[in-house]
């Protein structure tokens, strides 16, 4: 685990703008009338509304995203008690995790009053502003008391996160691991460490999920809580044990199948792990220092099936994994509570996640390729990006199944892929790509299927049913590669190009290829050589109908590619040049951005076939296109040869197509801008309308524009690059593309392809 020394702790809250979170406008407020709807006079048609109807406050405020983690600041993450202030940066964190796994606004709270009744009084008076309260860092007893009397009192979710986040992560992973080795929840003995507000709520659910109370033994600081004790509240009481053989931690774990701590570090010895029965399963989960460490508890027993709270071991039990979501979910269907059924929906649904396929952004981030269900994992992992859309479904459908949903959700699909777009996990884009795709799938040929992401993405294609993948490459080790990475090949071909099965191939495809270009110096030799090639032959596949779409790009240079589909498949007969656009899919809205690969630096005749192709692209993914060329001049300030390339360009396409909304050549800034364009240059034929494609003037720009974005911009999503122009479905890869990279492109080659056959069809009749 990475070290985290006090000055770059402190560094990192006090750089730039000071803590960890902040509010923004979600709506316009540039102009007075702007500023007029926001505020006065508009913004008292929405009060008078909510007046008529309070629930009318989830539609005109975001109160339905809103939610308060408050805290007195008395049982700060291990610090104990240092007060309500001293305790904010905690808050903040709490409310960055929310936000960037949950989609949910926050406004941390710290109160400082210990006093239950009056804690209660302040929260109470706020809760009208939230769509939920998440309770956080407040000492047992009186976090049961002010959870309890909160939720009896308020018609908004409140949880205590510390009581049942952890709850509902241990108790997913305690079901699952149980499942790993086989034993029965309702049999087997169970002891837990702590007899916090933590403790509590986990063994309670424990027993909702089937464990039996007197299976369980439960200590304090004073050792096993049992009925002969006269020192407990009423929350140990209901855990004491008629037990009088057992009265220390060692006495307890001997022959238990379950250790459960949330406690303190270094209580649970190895010789106590070794007198435990056969298979246990330890849940360390004192931090940062676990009641045992991973290393000697497996040193100890190797059967152990552990978990810790550290996010360097296997199966970390992670309160992120649940509340972002627990959240997201009741506050999607404006409910009452956060009740048990929706908590034992969280459950489930966390447990049920760690037995499906793991993404391949999960494999990235931790560096594996074979995450599976067992033994290392049995719980998901807190980047899991299917998370929100699982738990959150999960948690709103037993909302509206109990009685405290005040909205419903019909349409369960469309809900999870909503989540999907709100984190940017996906974009209503790729999802429309992936069903198209999905809908007609066809054989795409990947060529470098020796490259570990061109292997996973093949894979991946294949499972989302969105193609049939054909793998260009040696037999053997592409399944030895696919061994290692744990990857299951079923179903897809694999074609050895060099194999003497695939001669006679060759030699056809060698003869096609000859024939073609037997004008340009080819001989029958010279073409057999190069279906020794793997961009060569796979692109003869689909020039001969073998295969519908070729993907390319990882291993070799874009030149030597360009050169090869120049000679193989040849440029659309309508145009003379072809190139290639990159889409950007930002929270402002999706941008075409070309030529990002092809031609170095275009001249005005080529501009006008990228022009031509650019409008033509943006009509294929089904939107109008509205295209401004870029240059460093406005419509004639400059006199640069590069700015009247791109002048003379725009001349010709506005004549040439004149209900075209194209226009240029001017500066970006105009470009993205409407209202200052449209103030300053009103004879444009843009004027009113927000432009979607971006056409620079050469390589250099177009290739940097987008390329900074992706650095600069998370929530910026890149689909590309994508090609225009050729006779047939050839893509290519950005060198460094990551597995969804190349499975987005997929996506599009298998509608290019299909819109092809589509096309061919109709021009025979």
């Amino acid at each position: 685990m990475v070290k985290i020394s006090k000055e770059a702790a402190l560094e990192y809250h006090q750089s730039g703008r000071p803590g960890k979170i902040e509010v923004k406008p979600t709506k316009a407020y540039r102009t007075q009338t702007d500023l007029s709807l926001a505020y006065s006079p508009g913004v008292a048609y929405p009060c008078l509304e909510i007046q008529d109807n309070p629930d009318d406050a989830y539609k005109y405020t975001d109160k339905g995203n809103l939610v308060a983690v408050i805290s007195n600041g008395t049982a700060v993450l291990g610090l104990g008690d240092i007060g309500a202030l001293s305790g904010k940066p905690v808050m903040e964190g709490k409310g960055l995790l929310f936000k960037i796994y949950g989609g949910i606004d926050v406004f941390d709270i710290e109160v400082a009053e210990k006093d239950p009744e009056k804690f209660c009084e302040a929260v109470e008076r706020i809760a009208p502003t939230f769509g939920g309260i998440n309770l956080e860092d407040i000492k047992a007893p009186e976090c049961f008391y002010i959870e309890e009397r909160l939720k009896r009192t308020l018609d908004i979710p409140v949880m205590h996160d510390d009581q049942h986040g952890t709850a509902i992560i241990s108790a997913a992973g305690l079901k699952n691991a149980l499942e790993v080795n086989g034993k029965d929840i309702k049999k087997v003995r169970i002891v837990v460490n702590g007899a916090g507000a933590a403790a509590i709520s986990c063994t309670k659910l424990y027993m909702a999920l089937g464990a039996q109370k007197e299976n369980i033994v439960m200590l304090d600081s004073k050792g096993v809580i049992s009925t002969s004790r006269t020192d407990l509240n009423e929350q140990k009481k209901f855990f004491a044990t008629s037990r009088t053989d057992i009265h220390t931690l060692a006495e307890a774990v001997k022959d238990a199948d379950v250790f459960v701590g949330l406690s303190k570090g270094n209580v649970l010895t190895q010789d106590m792990v070794r007198s435990m029965a056969k298979d246990p399963v330890i849940f360390a989960l004192a931090n940062p220092t676990p009641e045992i460490t991973y290393e000697e508890a497996m040193a100890a027993r190797p059967d152990v099936l552990m978990s810790t709270g550290r996010t360097d071991y296997p199966n970390q039990i992670n309160n992120v994994i649940g509340f972002p979501y627990i959240f997201r979910g009741a506050l999607d269907v404006h409910a009452t509570a956060i009740n048990e059924e929706m908590k034992m929906a969280a459950v489930h649904a966390i447990a049920d996640l760690a037995k499906q396929p793991v993404p391949d952004v999960v494999n990235d981030v931790y560096k594996v390729n074979n995450l599976k269900f067992g033994r290392d994992y049995f719980i998901p992992k807190p980047v899991d990006p299917r998370l929100i859309s699982e738990v959150s479904a999960a948690v709103a459908k037993a909302a509206i199944e109990s009685g405290v949903a005040r909205k419903t959700i019909t349409d369960w699909e469309q809900y999870k892929d909503s989540l999907s777009v709100l984190l940017g996990q996906e974009t209503k884009l790729t999802q429309k790509l992936y069903a198209t795709a999905a809908a007609h799938p066809q054989r795409v040929v990947f060529a470098e299927a020796i490259h570990p992401t061109m292997l996973k993405a093949a894979v991946q294609a294949k499972s989302e049913g969105i193609c049939q993948p054909v793998l260009l490459g040696n037999d053997e080790v592409i399944a030895k590669m696919a061994k290692q990475m744990d990857l299951n090949l079923e179903g897809i071909e694999i074609v050895n190009l060099r194999h003497p099965n695939e001669q006679e191939r060759r030699e056809r495809y060698a003869r096609i290829l000859a024939e073609k270009r037997q004008r340009d110096g080819y001989t029958f030799q010279e073409a057999n050589d190069k279906m020794f090639e793997r961009n060569y032959f796979g692109m003869m596949m689909v020039e001969t109908g073998d295969a519908d779409a070729f993907i390319t790009g990882l291993y070799t240079k874009y030149s030597n590619t360009i050169k090869v589909v120049n000679e193989v498949i040849g440029i659309r007969p309508e145009y003379k040049h072809f190139g290639t656009m990159h889409i950007i899919n930002s929270p402002k809205g999706t941008l075409y951005v070309t030529d990002t690969l092809v031609n170095e630096n275009p001249d005005t005749d080529t501009l006008i076939d990228i022009a031509k192709l650019s409008a033509t692209a943006v009509r294929f993914f089904n939107e109008k296109p509205v295209i401004s060329m870029i240059s460093h001049s406005n419509f004639g300030s400059s006199q640069s040869a590069g700015a009247k390339k791109v002048r003379a360009a725009v001349e010709q396409i506005q004549k040439d197509y004149p209900d075209l909304a194209i226009d240029g050549e001017m500066q970006i800034s105009f470009a993205l801008n409407k209202e200052l364009r449209d103030e300053q240059y009103a004879f444009t034929r843009l004027k009113g309308k927000d432009v979607n494609t971006l056409i620079f003037p050469n390589l250099t720009s177009a290739r940097s524009s987008y390329k900074m974005l992706q650095m600069l911009d998370a929530d910026v999503e890149i689909i590309g690059p994508i090609q225009m122009g050729l006779n047939k479905p050839i893509h290519f890869i950005d060198f460094g593309a990551s597995v969804r990279d190349v499975v987005n492109i997929v996506a599009v080659a298998v509608i290019d392809a299909y819109v092809d056959k589509i096309k061919n069809r109709i021009n025979k009749r």
